[in-house]
């Protein structure tokens, strides 16, 4: 007799923060907040502002897209451009 086990949604569910990748919200976050507060004037925090809410709007679309994306693209960075065919049924296999 098979056992039936539910998976749950919160368990397989990726991390997000605002709508987009936890790791990209706080790393621009960190990025801009140290740009803009450099001075205690008032146009660079509200450039600073303009360029974390551009970029968040930008984050959300990536993630509403892919929740992964990030990851398959630094998977996806890891290989070759090119692989060449060299399996052989006779044995040895050339090595590049």
């Amino acid at each position: 007799m098979a056992r039936m086990l539910a998976i749950r949604r919160i368990t397989t569910r990726t991390i997000l923060v605002l709508g987009a990748d936890r790791d990209l919200v706080m790393g621009t976050g960190i990025v801009v907040a140290a740009l803009s507060a450099g001075t205690m004037e008032l146009m660079p925090s509200l450039l600073g502002a303009a360029i974390w809410t551009a970029v968040l709007f930008l984050l959300r679309l990536m993630a509403k897209a892919d929740p992964v994306m990030r990851q398959v693209y630094m998977r996806s960075r890891r290989y070759r451009r090119y692989y060449p065919a060299t399996a052989t049924p006779f044995g040895k296999q050339r090595r590049r």
